[in-house]
């Protein structure tokens, strides 16, 4: 089963699965032949992007289409992104998670397998299905991220390249000309744009509120980058596994990202504005220049261009450090890893592998794309959105309820795929340069995953608050703490903690498993 968007997409395949999301279609009758459908629930992440209008995330157009149209009768249970592992925990410890359970952190699956949470599948997917089973056969690269002690524990499909991008800068173009700059290429060069934009009034309002460098989701990741380093990776330092919280190139983020606060190229709120909504309004109503978010930022760019009309909202690559450049984080091939509750009883098994393998097949397209000739058409094989508010509303928020998919944009498609108006096509053009900017350079990760050994998730689920904690301390307590010093209570933290026989534990599961690792 190749990909379906390889080379292109059938307008008889989409035909075949866009039934009106609202009306009962005759593949509803089709899945219940056999008897009633047996009732299953899924995890899904609650990223407040349901219109009051559409309903919830538990119930609106793509839920009921769920329903009519799948083999399945589907329960969402909504966790805020954010929050996600937190919630999920509670549910757990509870007894009440959902069915399903999805994550796109491998750890946190490996983490549920070790306490008995959820369940080895690898002899129902052989049993019962189809789509799947047959899709694993064609994408081997993904079995190791799913295995786990010698057992399969999750499902996933192969990510598109827009989903393997994932971090990425964006700066304003027409503040830099305003202010006879360049575009930076290192982290010096950054550090003089972003103070020229904080002191050259490039917004022109006379007055000195400027916030050069602006968040949005997990941006300080973005600073780690440049480093080559991370909070929770593992990197090989001369043949064996060293922690990145622990390295001295943590420490060069740490004060690059000090200096930001210190100089007021950031917002002094940043650590406490947890949702980032004060960094995107910065952003979006054309106080900042430099905005630290994902490859994507459509509605960002909506936004702005409603406030500030002239601006020019451009992809930045990754700047060099000493270390030299690396990409921005990119993910791993599997998308989302979907695991199954370890209290679920065979029937429910069978209906979920079903379930997953319909979407696999052809539930995904409507769920990414929404209705034919009402959210998008077909152009020379390409989806193009009809009308940009309207996908905006009521499908948008769709593609998370496609847990698996084949959905394989390249950039070249988004101006075609985009709608006609001016807004639309211009940001479809910087959308196909930023996807490329995205993928040119190659995010470091020495290893393909993290060990899922208990000792390992014990550890830095103790270690990573007691180390936020610190950071914070370095960043915003002036002189009272340099990056040295901090890193210094770091590792003396996580040796505490057990973080010497750790590290022995991870070489040896290195040494074990250093072939299905690169």
């Amino acid at each position: 089963m190749k990909s379906l968007f390889v080379t292109g997409l059938s307008a008889s395949l989409l035909a075949a699965c866009t039934a009106n999301p609202q009306e009962p279609s005759s593949q509803a009758s089709a899945g219940s032949a056999a008897g009633p459908k047996k009732e299953i629930s899924i995890s899904i992440f609650d990223r407040g992007q349901v219109a009051a209008e559409e309903g919830s995330y538990e119930s609106n157009r793509w839920t009921k289409w769920i329903n009519e149209n799948s083999p399945a009768l589907v329960k969402w249970v909504p966790v805020p992104r954010n929050e996600a592992q937190t919630k999920l925990n509670t549910l757990v410890a509870s007894g009440t998670a959902p069915d399903l359970i999805w994550e796109f952190d491998r750890n946190y699956i490996a983490q549920l397998a070790n306490q008995g949470a959820i369940q080895p599948i690898d002899t129902y997917i052989e049993k019962y299905s189809t789509t799947y089973k047959n899709y694993l056969k064609e994408h081997p690269e993904l079995k190791s991220y799913l295995t786990m002690e010698g057992k399969m524990y999750a499902v996933s499909s192969v990510r598109g390249m827009d989903a393997v991008a994932n971090h990425a800068m964006w700066i304003r173009q027409d503040w830099l000309d305003k202010l006879g700059l360049k575009a930076p290429t290192t982290i010096e060069e950054l550090l003089e744009v972003a103070r020229k934009f904080r002191d050259g009034d490039p917004d022109g309002n006379g007055k000195a509120d400027t916030v050069p460098i602006a968040f949005h989701g997990n941006s300080v990741a973005i600073i780690r980058a440049l480093f080559f380093t991370s909070e929770n990776q593992w990197y090989v330092e001369d043949g064996k596994l060293q922690f990145s919280r622990t390295m001295d190139r943590f420490g060069d983020s740490l004060a690059f990202q000090k200096q930001l606060f210190d100089e007021g190229l950031i917002d002094k709120e940043y650590i406490t504005d947890k949702n980032f909504q004060r960094s995107r309004q910065f952003w979006t109503t054309g106080k900042s220049g430099i905005y630290m978010g994902s490859w994507n930022m459509e509605n960002d760019y909506r936004d702005l261009m409603k406030n500030v009309p002239g601006a020019q909202m451009v992809p930045l690559e990754p700047v060099a450090s000493k270390y030299g450049k690396n990409g921005l984080y990119q993910e791993t091939p599997p998308s989302i890893l979907t695991a199954f509750n370890s209290r679920m009883k065979e029937d429910k098994i069978e209906a979920s592998i079903h379930f997953l393998d319909w979407v696999l097949e052809k539930g995904w397209k409507p769920l990414k794309l929404g209705e034919e000739n009402t959210h998008y058409k077909l152009v020379n094989e390409v989806p193009q959105t009809i009308d940009s508010d309207k996908f905006r509303k009521e499908v948008s928020y769709a593609g998370e309820y496609a847990v698996m998919n084949q959905y394989m944009p390249k950039p070249e498609w988004f101006p075609v795929m985009a709608a006609s108006d001016d807004i639309s096509q211009a940001y479809a053009k910087e959308k196909s340069k930023s996807l490329e900017v995205a993928l040119k350079n190659k995010y470091r990760r020495d290893i393909a995953y993290s060990p899922s050994l208990p000792e390992v998730s014990q550890l830095i689920a103790t270690f990573a608050p007691l180390a936020q904690q610190i950071e914070a301390k370095v960043i915003t307590g002036g002189a009272s703490m340099t990056a040295q010093a901090g890193m210094e209570e770091i590792r003396k933290e996580w040796k505490r903690l057990g973080g010497d026989n750790v590290e022995k534990l991870v070489n040896e599961w290195y040494q074990k498993n250093k072939e299905q690792l690169q």
